[in-house]
């Protein structure tokens, strides 16, 4: 299916930001190639920062947290187009091509695809479809997903590692996940998954591993590093908010003047 909307079952779909700065946080489950038509996207995960602009094109592996920051830029808004590369395809593709599985990469990083005018043309051919009244079949769909998988493999001989990996996350250190990705603001629920455990399960190990509860803990730390930004980087209370985990500003004030006793802005103009 090709939408207009950033629906989440759609397979392609063009994206616009109605603001001048707009925040989302993505695990997607599927891999995804998006190109940057304009404006300026900043996708910060826990250890690296990209930043594309129009022109862009880049790999976002399956179930990898990362921060989308989505701009105006030289006065224009964020529009980009999502191609999510389904499982079914993928893994038809691969069981009909077995000698391109090699070793599965497991690179939590974004991969940013260069310049190409095969990525220009495929593009280009999708931009009138968002214009029709009507929604394209899901053949057709699924036919520009085909095409995108292989022109990214073409532009890219190393993304065989990462399209060919269909397995499901194990159990890793429930501590050092945490640590590296506490500034994500997801439900329990996901966390669990990323680590390999049943919510249950989750709970259980955190309590093990922090003595306190996943919420408790992970408001301290965010906190803990929102006071940081502000004392040692000197950012703005209104910049890093969503950063460091928080949905809105009020809350974030709120519960920053009751562990510190004092408000951000307070802080930051010290």
């Amino acid at each position: 299916m090709i939408t207009k909307q950033t629906n989440e079952n759609a397979s392609i779909v063009f994206t616009c930001s109605g603001t001048s700065k707009h925040s989302t946080e993505l695990t997607a489950e599927e891999h995804s190639v998006v190109r940057v038509l304009s404006g300026e996207l900043k996708v910060i995960q826990s250890d690296k920062t990209y930043v594309f602009g129009a022109g862009d094109t880049y790999l976002l592996p399956r179930n990898r947290l990362a921060l989308l920051v989505k701009s105006d830029k030289d006065g224009e808004p964020y529009k980009a187009i999502v191609v999510k590369l389904s499982h079914n395809i993928l893994r038809s593709f691969y069981e009909a091509n077995p000698s391109l599985v090699n070793s599965v990469s497991k690179t939590d990083h974004i991969v940013r695809l260069g310049k190409s005018p095969l990525f220009d043309s495929f593009f280009d051919s999708m931009i009138p479809y968002f214009n029709l009244e009507y929604q394209l079949p899901p053949e057709l769909s699924q036919l520009k997903i085909r095409e995108a998988v292989t022109i990214l493999r073409t532009v890219n001989g190393d993304v065989d590692s990462i399209l060919s990996d269909f397995s499901e996350p194990h159990k890793i250190n429930l501590v050092e996940f945490m640590q590296k990705n506490f500034m994500f603001n997801m439900p329990l629920e996901k966390f669990s998954y990323l680590t390999g455990r049943s919510l249950t399960t989750f709970k259980r190990d955190f309590k093990k591993a922090f003595n306190t509860t996943p919420q408790k803990w992970l408001t301290q730390k965010r906190l803990e590093l929102a006071r940081f930004q502000l004392t040692e980087q000197k950012r703005k209370p209104i910049d890093i908010y969503f950063e460091v985990g928080f949905e809105n500003l009020s809350h974030f004030s709120y519960a920053f003047k009751k562990e510190f006793g004092i408000t951000p802005r307070e802080l930051a103009s010290h």
